[in-house]
């Protein structure tokens, strides 16, 4: 199962259909993200596709020699737009591509618009989501819940997303969801409704272990997007920003014109792809490597490399080099400026109190740390939130617990304490064991040799997902907390998994799912959230 491929064998099937000649792609806001995720502009501009449009600008010429593919998600506003379209064509010929299921009255709305007979083709082709990686994706949406319900405009939307997955990947699964979360059994329900009204679109071939959808909750675990995760996708998302594989590197101090905003994406970036999952100090070092490599051909120019600064000072230096391996300075930069955020923000030092608060249960070094860094005037009023919110759901309910005082502390810098969250994820809400009262894990250090500027990571806490994962694929997980919607249940070791997380997931869980389709073989896992969580989106719904 892989949806970058499900959604690139979509575009390629609309641009092929419409055969040789000069052609305009016309999309909407969201599938213009659909697109740009999976393909560069130069890829498509390769395929004759040399124009790309709104569809709901109102500026575009009449251009009766180009062609027109439309992809688009069915809204009203959409056909709207292509009503309007159709009673005035710009193009000689149009190709329309839904992103998901289109009414049948839509449908013969469209067909009266277009009284001079210029539509060649209208299709479903069910791309309604973003391919974030090649197990992971996302429906891009904010604002799901009303509290703890959902937002009555929103979940028809994450229903009509979600079945496009299915669609796409051509599964018509069981469906398990979290007894814990009444907004879980809603949307398993949702899904369900689609798959018997659609009867038809998910009759696929039966396989012999039929495939399972598994819906739960992220209040289930609001421990994990409160910590530091220290792989290079994962920090370049949480400390500079990663919208549609684009990083906004404008406020970076020195930044040269082209590098202010840079793409990064694994399918057409070799280093980024290799790296995405690797932690901190090994994308240093693999950059630090290539430098070296490129270094021996000069052997005159030989130059230290020990820091960070040292690889930037070089990039500067060589500019045959930069024009050699463009990819290589735009990653140079991402890291250095991911360094200076980790050092000015002391991230080391407080993911390692973090770590102690997610996976040890010595309350008296806990109180202590937490109260230090958020005495440090270099703690961010961020990173002094997420202490204070790790310190309330592990220690709730600890009879000499310190959180008066904390939240005071939090005050003193400006915070309020409605950031919060044990309301959202502590044990009364909690369908699941997260933090078991007797567990001690040692923490393990992870020194990183060679380059200096990168001490340790703590990375030793394994988000629940993982175990929620393990105990599914080893027919353990439990009934009672994850039952079956409907009366059929999977006797079978499952092999097809679509996990979905209400209230998104986080790049450490993808990475888990990452793991867990390397290491168990017949298991094919992918993940989708309807964004991928920074931690203050579990600020308390409102």
């Amino acid at each position: 199962m892989n949806v970058t491929l499900a959604v690139k064998q979509y575009i390629s099937k609309m641009i092929e259909s419409s055969g040789p000649g000069m052609k305009v792609l016309l999309m909407d806001k969201e599938t213009t993200s659909i697109v740009s995720v999976v393909y560069t502009q130069s890829e498509i501009l390769q395929k004759e596709v040399y124009l790309f449009e709104r569809i709901d600008s109102q500026n575009r010429d009449n251009m009766k020699h180009l062609k027109a593919i439309c992809f688009l998600r069915p809204s009203k506003e959409n056909v709207e737009h292509l009503i309007q379209e159709l009673r005035r064509p710009k193009y000689s010929v149009y190709f329309i591509y839904f992103s998901n299921v289109i009414s049948k009255s839509e449908i013969k709305a469209l067909a009266e618009a277009d009284e001079q007979e210029v539509v060649a083709e209208v299709q479903e082709y069910y791309g309604d989501f973003i391919a974030v990686n090649p197990h992971l994706f996302s429906l891009n949406l904010q604002g799901v819940s009303r509290g703890r319900s959902w937002e009555p405009s929103i979940l028809p939307r994450v229903t009509q997303g979600l079945t496009s997955v299915l669609l796409a990947l051509k599964k018509c699964p069981m469906i398990r969801y979290q007894l814990s979360s009444d907004m879980s059994k809603r949307l398993a329900e949702s899904i369900k409704q689609i798959i018997t009204k659609e009867y038809e679109l998910f009759d696929f071939r039966k396989t012999e272990v039929p495939p399972l959808l598994l819906i739960l909750d992220r209040s289930d675990d609001a421990i994990t997007p409160l910590l530091n995760q220290w792989t290079y996708q994962a920090m370049v998302h949480e400390l500079l920003g990663l919208n549609n594989n684009r990083i906004d590197l404008s406020g970076v101090p020195g930044i040269s014109k082209d590098l202010r905003e840079v793409v990064l994406s694994a399918e057409n970036d070799e280093f980024y792809a290799n790296n995405l999952y690797l932690n901190f100090g090994e994308i240093g070092t693999n950059i630090k490597n290539l430098m070296e490599d490129f270094q021996k051909k000069k052997p005159k120019d030989k130059q230290k490399l020990e820091s960070i600064s040292d690889m930037k000072a070089f990039v500067d230096n060589y500019p045959q080099f930069k024009k050699m391996s463009g990819t290589v300075s735009k990653h140079v930069t991402v890291v250095g400026e991911l360094s200076r955020l980790v050092s000015e923000r002391q991230l080391m030092e407080v993911s390692e109190v973090e770590q102690e608060l997610a996976c040890q249960s010595d309350h008296s070094s806990a109180q202590q740390n937490v109260r230090r860094l958020l005495q440090n005037p270099r703690v961010s009023e961020i990173d002094a939130v997420r202490l204070v919110m790790l310190y309330a759901l592990r220690y709730e309910k600890h009879s000499s617990s310190i959180l008066p005082s904390l939240l005071e502390e939090l005050n003193r810098k400006g915070v309020s304490e409605r950031h919060l969250v044990v309301e959202y994820g502590g044990k009364r809400i909690r369908g699941s064991d997260l933090i078991a009262p007797t567990d001690a894990v040692a923490i393990t250090k992870q020194f990183f040799k060679g380059l200096k500027g990168v001490e340790n990571v703590y990375a030793q806490h394994q988000p629940l997902l993982h175990d929620t994962l393990d105990q599914l694929i080893k027919g353990r997980l439990k009934d009672s907390q994850f039952p079956y919607l409907g009366p059929s249940s999977l006797r079978d070791r499952p092999q097809d998994i679509i996990v979905f997380i209400i209230g998104g997931a986080t790049y450490e869980e993808a990475l888990t799912v990452y793991n867990l389709n390397r290491t168990m073989p017949g298991v094919r896992i992918v993940l989708g959230e309807h964004t991928i969580v920074l931690f203050l989106a579990l600020l308390l719904p409102k």
